[in-house]
C-alpha cells in the first residue's frame, strides 16, 4: 500500500512543491547513457506526472537503440528513438494531475502501458496500443516520447494501470514490459492445470512466463537456457523444476524428463533461432508453442515437426491495457514478487553502468531507481511462484 493515503480519484493540481528541473536518461546509440538535465513538465488535459519508482532497461532498448538507432515496421526507415529521455517500463507515483483526469488522481501509484495509440483504431479500442495501426499517432515512452529513465515522466492518464497494493515500484516495472508480454504470450497457448510447460530463454521475459505459467496452473516448468551464470540464477529463484542446457542434446534431455512425451506448451522466449527450434522440437503432440522473443528467425521442418504432432503455433507481442490491469491484480492477490527477478537495480546517476550491465547479457534484470523515490510499504510476505518454488538441477 501507500505510505500516503491517495487523493479522490479525478483529483486534481499537485501534490507538493516541485523541483523546476530533472535528470533524465539519454542514449547517444554508441553504447553509452548520458544523464542529462530537464524542465519537469505540466499535465496538460488528460494527463499525469509521475514520480519515478522504478524503471526498468528492456532488451529492445538495448537491440533497437543503446548500440545504434535501428528502425521497425512501419518507420519507413527512420530510427525509432527519437532522441528522448530513455526507458518503456516505469512505475511511480502521481504527484500532478491536469484538467480532465477522471479516472486517477494525485497520490495513487500506477504502472505505465508503454505506449500510447491514436485510441481510435480497432486495436486501441481493444486495449491494444501496442498495434495501433495510425502509425503518425503512436508514440512509445522513450522512443518517441519521453520515458521513465528520470525522476520524473509525464504521461497520459489513457496508459496508466493502478499498481495494485502489495506490490512494488520495481513490481510494476516489471509488469509495465516483460511480465504483460509473458502473460499474453501464456494465454495465447491456453496453458492450464496439469501440463508440462518448457520456456526456452530464461532471461526475464522467460523467467516471468516461468512464474506466470504456474500461476495459471503448469504442473511442471521446465527451463533451457546456454548461460551457465544464468542457470545458476534461475536455480537460485526457484521459479523452474529443472534446468536443460541449450546444446545438441536440449530436446533429447527435454523428452528424458518428460519419459518421451514432451512438453503440452512451450514458449520461446529467446528470440533465437536454435531456440526457436527446440521449443517446437521439444513439444508434445497437440502441443501449442508461442512466440514471444524478438528478432532472428524460425526454421523448422514442417511435415513430422508440425503437421504430424498437430501443433499450434501463437505469436504474441507484449498485451493490453487490460491484461497489463489483470496480471497486476493476478500477482498481487497471488502475493507473488516479479522482483525475484531482478539481478542488478542501480541508481539512476549510475544508468551508464547498468545500460553496461545489461548489454553485457545480465543474468536476470537491470532496474533504475531514482534517489529519491517515492517508498511503497512492504508487503508483509510474498513468495516467488504458485504452489511450491523446487529449485532446478541442470540437465547436462
Amino acid at each position: 500500500m501507500t505510505t500516503t493515503a491517495p487523493s479522490p480519484a479525478g483529483a486534481t493540481g499537485t501534490s507538493s512543491s516541485l523541483p523546476a528541473t530533472m535528470q533524465g536518461v539519454f542514449l547517444p546509440g554508441d553504447h553509452t547513457a548520458e544523464l542529462r538535465t530537464h524542465d519537469v513538465p505540466t499535465p496538460g488535459p488528460g494527463q499525469v506526472l509521475v514520480q519515478v519508482g522504478a524503471s526498468g532497461i528492456c532488451g529492445s532498448d538495448i537491440g533497437f537503440i543503446y548500440g545504434g538507432y535501428k528502425t521497425h515496421k512501419g518507420l519507413d526507415g527512420a530510427p525509432a528513438y527519437k532522441g528522448v529521455v530513455a526507458g518503456h517500463e516505469p512505475s511511480g507515483r502521481i504527484v500532478s494531475a491536469g484538467p480532465g483526469v477522471t479516472r486517477f488522481g494525485v497520490g495513487d501509484d500506477v504502472i505505465v502501458y508503454h505506449i500510447q495509440g491514436c485510441g481510435r483504431c480497432r486495436n486501441c479500442r481493444s486495449g491494444y496500443f501496442i498495434s495501433c495501426t495510425d502509425q503518425p499517432h503512436k508514440a512509445s515512452y522513450g522512443w518517441q516520447r519521453d520515458g521513465g529513465h528520470a525522476e520524473y515522466v509525464l504521461v497520459d492518464e489513457s496508459t496508466c494501470v493502478p499498481l495494485p497494493d502489495g506490490l512494488s515500484y520495481v513490481d510494476g516495472a516489471l509488469i509495465a514490459c516483460g511480465f504483460g508480454t509473458a502473460y499474453e504470450g501464456l494465454r495465447r497457448t491456453g496453458v492450464h492445470g496439469g501440463e508440462d510447460l518448457l520456456v526456452v530463454g530464461l532471461g526475464p521475459v522467460g523467467l516471468a512466463s516461468a512464474m506466470l505459467g504456474r500461476m495459471l496452473g503448469a504442473r511442471r516448468v521446465i527451463g533451457v537456457e546456454r548461460s551457465p551464470e544464468r542457470i545458476e540464477f534461475v536455480r537460485a529463484t526457484g521459479l523452474v523444476d529443472d534446468v536443460v542446457l541449450a546444446d545438441d542434446d536440449a530436446v533429447s534431455n527435454v523428452l528424458a524428463l518428460t519419459d518421451g512425451v514432451g512438453c503440452q506448451v512451450a514458449v520461446d522466449c529467446s528470440g533465437s533461432t536454435p531456440g526457436r527450434s527446440t521449443a517446437v522440437e521439444a513439444a508434445a503432440e497437440w502441443g501449442r508453442v508461442g512466440l514471444l522473443g524478438e528478432g532472428g528467425r524460425l526454421e523448422t521442418e514442417v511435415s513430422d515437426t508440425l503437421l504430424h504432432k498437430q501443433l499450434t503455433l501463437t505469436a504474441s507481442w507484449v498485451t493490453s491495457l487490460q491484461g497489463m490491469e489483470d496480471v497486476a491484480r493476478m500477482i498481487a492477490e497471488g502475493g507473488l514478487s516479479p522482483e525475484i527477478v531482478v539481478s542488478h537495480r542501480l541508481p539512476l546517476g549510475h544508468a551508464d553502468e547498468a545500460y553496461r550491465i545489461a548489454a553485457a547479457g545480465a543474468t536476470g534484470k537491470v532496474v533504475l531507481v531514482p534517489d529519491g523515490a517515492p517508498v511503497r510499504e512492504e508487503p508483509a510476505s510474498r513468495t516467488t511462484t504458485v504452489g511450491h518454488a523446487a529449485a532446478g538441477h541442470a540437465a547436462s
